[in-house]
């Protein structure tokens, strides 16, 4: 632990000195860009030690305050998370060196590479705090220093709103957290992790409410409404990290839980199971309707939590039903689906902030043609589109691919393929998994081609040029990862058996550890189409360069028909590539169209453009919201600005939860 201990340290104190240096914003970027390279790779070559020797580091040291323990400690489960945290964080932090200095940076660097580095340092706090008290604190730190880096551009309004939006949502959460910890810890009267023991009769309230509080941070629908307006607008580094792994601390959050609470009840996969299939579906449908990039990114983060929560929900199925390789593949396609959607957002973000760094904006209607002027950027990108579309040669099918054998792997198992159970699971996981799929390369050739191929739609996009070395670096890292995390996929079971093994304690750990090794076999299979696919690609491309050689090749037309003067807008828009899916799923999305419609004989102008609000926010949320302040309105009259009343409030509360207690 004294490698993660130190990581923390550096990356406080860096962000400190960062502050220190005032007005010197290369001096104030250096030493925060620095920092945050050390610290987290400190942090990761510590996780990285636990998961290669198989044990736990734990670290305690004293502290007085009721309640607490500075107690850290790092096993599996936590090492595996801390992985992307300090891959993404340090990748992220060399990119916002130059990111940060162009036209969407902040006025004050020093201030925004505090709350960088103050972010990484509470979510490796959160991911190995052995205590309630102690996880709480970091918990609320990495919320209040997202809150402030999403509102690093606040003199827009809609930055404004999309900060209070997240800074509520994130509270709502923790007071679920808040009363979940308690009542974990009530029957020893001790908030330490190891000490926790749930009441059977309280399980079923206390999963609720982590589903419920780390939901919300992890973005499940319907309580994600935070998400896809905090994302777009903090800086594109930022958003990367949050996106990446910050979201991924509900999930760890969630499965940590599942380990204080006993034999899991069916209900339990069920409704992750539920949740993830609607959070998938919904979130891909709600992407493939934005004209936003980042907005579009943010509602496909919603979708692989979704993913990844039905890897849960398969997995703990395994578990109540006693089916070892059901559980084992469960939990081993969600935990590789958190490393590998990792890489492949974070890829995806860095690459929109270099758009939006070039071009200035993010509306896909003026974007286009930018593959030439972008090369890096637009083949880094291409590669992150295909990973999170789930196709192979990439990571992103990896995960996927377990979670697909899992959920066969139970209906085989069990005997029953023609209960209505099985049956609904087949449904749910299978063909949620392949129409998440299909919808996600809709959306995702709708992004990349309206970004970087056809003609530009704006003088904002003939601008565009190439990004800095450090941008191009930063993404060229995650792209690299993505491919070598699908070559070495049989490696991943090896990786990731001892995590697995954290959260099956309740099924013999022989027939685990066989599905775990046995996970490897069709893993090596795609692997090896993975390798014959870029041996195909190779070749292909020595094939053309030698056919090409010594050739004048020179530019010229598309072939348009005959017409002469072709312009952008006779290519497809964002809106009309997409619009006969948004009529598909009118009855869920509820698009507002407004379609200018050609008059005449010689029509001069005409138009079509789709925007779909987010329909949990405007319907379920919203209301609720109006209610409640609608009563608080009508209690404003105990608030008469009184300190004695004040006073007689609280009096009168302590006095009646004593009268509760003692009672």
């Amino acid at each position: 632990m004294e490698l993660f201990a130190a990581g923390i340290g550096v990356l406080i104190g860096g962000g400190v000195l960062a502050v220190a240096a005032g007005p010197r914003r290369a001096w104030a970027s250096a030493i925060g860009g620095a920092s945050a390279v050390t610290g987290s790779l400190l942090a990761l070559a510590n996780a990285v030690a636990v998961l290669v020797e198989g044990r736990s580091a734990d670290f305690a040291v004293p502290w007085h305050v009721p309640f607490g323990r500075l107690s850290l400690g790092l096993d599996p489960l936590s090492a595996v998370f801390v992985l992307p945290i300090g891959l993404v964080v340090a990748v992220a932090a060399v990119y916002g060196t130059q990111y940060l200095h162009g036209p969407h940076g902040p006025s004050r660097i020093g201030p925004s590479w505090l709350g960088f580095n103050t972010l990484a340092a509470a979510m490796l706090m959160v991911v190995a705090a052995r205590n309630g008290l102690l996880f709480l604190m970091a918990w609320e730190a990495m919320s209040l220093a997202s809150f402030f880096l999403v509102m690093s551009d606040h003199q827009h309004e809609s930055v404004r709103r999309a900060g209070w939006t997240y800074l509520v949502a994130a509270h709502l959460g923790t007071s679920c957290l808040l009363v979940l910890f308690l009542l974990l810890g009530q029957r020893w009267g001790s908030l330490d992790f190891d000490r926790y023991a749930a009441e059977p009769a309280l399980a079923g309230v206390l999963f609720v409410l982590a589903v419920v509080g780390f939901g919300t941070k992890a973005g499940f629908i319907p309580i994600h409404v935070w998400l896809p307006e905090a994302h777009p607008a903090a800086p594109s580094h930022v958003s990367a990290v949050m996106s990446g792994v910050m979201i991924k601390m509900g999930i760890y959050g969630l499965v940590r839980v599942l380990t204080f609470l006993g034999e899991p009840s069916p209900w339990w996969g069920w409704t992750l199971v539920g949740i993830g299939f609607s959070s998938g579906v919904l979130g891909v449908l709600f992407a493939l309707a934005q004209h936003d990039l980042k907005r579009l990114l943010a509602y496909s983060s919603v979708e692989n939590i979704g993913i990844i929560t039905l890897g849960l929900g398969v997995g703990l199925l395994g578990v109540c039903y006693r089916l070892p390789a059901m559980a084992a593949l469960g939990y081993l396609g969600a935990l590789l689906h958190v490393l590998n959607h990792a890489l492949f957002k974070s890829l995806l973000f860095l690459g929109a902030g270099a758009i939006q760094h070039a071009t200035g904006t993010r509306d896909l209607h003026r974007l286009g043609g930018l593959l030439k002027r972008m090369p890096v950027t637009g083949a880094a990108f291409f590669l992150g589109a295909c990973a999170i579309c789930g196709l192979p040669p990439l990571n992103g099918f990896m995960g996927e691919l377990l979670i697909y054998l899992a959920s066969l792997s139970g209906v085989a198992d069990a005997g029953r393929a023609g209960d209505v159970e099985w049956a609904l699971l087949c449904v749910l996981v299978l063909g949620g998994l392949a129409l998440i799929g299909g919808l996600a390369v809709v959306a995702f050739t709708k992004a990349f081609g309206s970004v970087f191929l056809g003609m530009p739609r704006s003088e904002d996009a003939e601008r565009g040029r190439e990004v800095g070395a450090r941008m191009r670096g930063a993404m060229l890292v995650l792209a690299g990862g993505c491919v070598l995390a699908a070559l070495a996929a049989p490696v991943w079971p090896f990786v990731l058996g001892s995590a697995v093994a954290v959260l099956t304690p309740a099924l013999a750990p022989q027939p685990v550890a066989a599905a775990v090794r046995q996970a490897a076999v069709p893993l090596a299979v795609a692997c090896a189409s993975c390798w014959a696919l870029w041996g195909i690609a190779g070749l292909v491309a020595w094939f053309r360069r030698r056919l090409l050689a010594g050739r004048a090749v020179t530019a010229g037309p598309t072939w348009d028909c005959g017409y002469a003067a072709p312009g952008s807008r006779m290519q497809y828009s964002a809106s009309s590539y997409v619009d006969p899916l948004l009529a598909l799923f009118r009855m869920l999305l509820r698009p507002r169209i407004r379609l200018q419609q050609p008059a005449g004989l010689f029509p001069t102008e005409a138009g079509y453009r789709s925007e779909v609000p987010d329909v949990f926010r405007d319907h379920v949320l919203r209301p609720v919201f109006l209610a409640v302040m609608w009563g608080s309105a009508k209690l404003r009259w105990m608030q008469q600005g009184r300190i004695q009343l004040y006073v007689l409030y609280i009096a009168v509360t302590v006095l009646s939860l004593l009268i509760w207690k003692l009672g």
